[in-house]
């Protein structure tokens, strides 16, 4: 992947345009100096009303044109010249699925988003936000699942459009149930394919798997045959978790349910794939298990770079000449001295 960036105009021999001194010290020996008489009269009287004024204009202009004229054939010895900064980047990438429960027990607020209570998708999904974001070399996917699993979004770079599928996720959009085994090969079926330094599934679930058609080990026996690692992680608190329910009179309130997550299958998943499991029980653990699985898995960048000039000395060259040209031409006609 290449990068470019205009720099700024700089000069090969910068030291040239010292000579720019000169020009200063020349335009006050020529005003001192002045031109030498063409005519010598005894007296200059006659002749105070004969143009007197606009000779003198034409005059400094002449002076004027050959010191620019000077001024920019200096400049273009000095060798300006922009530089263009091509940085090349060889990112070596790693391919990762998230595949994310949102089943129904994912509507239990047992986590918390800046000191308020929040439903596990909720965090999950401003979790995996800044778990994106911390990885701009790399092709993530997202897979969700429930009853089945669908696809939210195949492997992109184009992180933005990512993020803006991640955000349309909520619960719902399919039958209930929770489908780890069809999660898991769906996953692992957007990676087969791929020819990358490291092919990762990182699945999240609340809950153990009874629906789907394919069983969890059976699916990770299929991932460890391709190379693929499946990080697994176990979300909610242990025990009971709130859920909200609407009552009679359309309240929402809460009753506490029974949380119920597989860690045993979980684990042998992990280990079966050489990779971890985690037990997610609040948004701060939750938090330090993506950043944990995102130091494990690091992408390498090498970054290259170097310049290229475009001179712009013969636009200067052109214009010196062009100035001293139309001084040349005006001296020879409209300032021309007399005889």
């Amino acid at each position: 992947m290449k990068f470019f960036e205009e720099g700024p105009v700089t000069f090969a021999h910068p030291w040239l345009l010292l000579l720019l001194l000169l020009i200063p010290l020349v335009a006050l020996l020529q005003g001192g100096k002045g031109a030498a008489p063409a005519v010598v009269f005894s007296s200059l009287r006659p002749l105070q009303t004969l143009g007197k004024a606009r000779r003198s204009r034409m005059g400094g202009w002449l002076t004027s044109l050959l010191l620019l004229a000077l001024a920019l054939l200096i400049v273009a010895l000095a060798r300006p010249r922009q530089g263009k900064t091509i940085s090349q980047v060889q990112a070596s990438g790693i391919d990762i699925m998230l595949a994310l429960d949102v089943s129904g027990s994912m509507q239990a607020e047992d986590f918390t988003i800046g000191g308020e209570r929040a439903n596990r998708l909720e965090v999950v999904k401003q979790v995996t936000q800044k778990f994106i974001e911390a990885r701009p070399n790399d092709r993530i996917g997202i897979v969700c699942f429930a009853g089945r699993p669908y696809l939210v979004s195949p492997l992109t770079l184009d992180h933005g459009w990512l993020l803006q599928n991640l955000e349309r996720v909520r619960i719902g959009l399919v039958e209930d149930g929770t489908a780890i085994g069809s999660a898991i090969a769906s996953s692992a079926n957007r990676l087969k394919d791929k020819e990358s330094k490291s092919r990762i599934v990182v699945l999240l679930t609340d809950g153990d798997n009874n629906a789907g058609k394919v069983p969890p080990l059976t699916a990770a026996e299929a991932a460890k045959a391709l190379g693929i690692k499946v990080y697994t992680i176990g979300a909610g608190t242990r025990g009971f978790a709130p859920m909200p329910v609407q009552d009679m009179f359309g309240r929402k309130v809460y009753r506490n349910v029974k949380v119920d997550v597989d860690e045993d299958t979980l684990k042998k998943i992990a280990d079966l794939t050489a990779a971890k499991f985690y037990r997610a029980t609040d948004t701060k653990t939750l938090n330090q298990i993506f950043e944990q699985i995102d130091k494990l898995e690091k992408s390498t960048v090498e970054m290259n770079q170097y310049t290229q000039y475009r001179d712009l000395f013969p636009w200067f060259l052109g214009a010196g000449f062009g100035v001293l040209a139309l001084q040349t031409m005006l001296a020879q006609t409209v300032g021309r001295k007399l005889p």
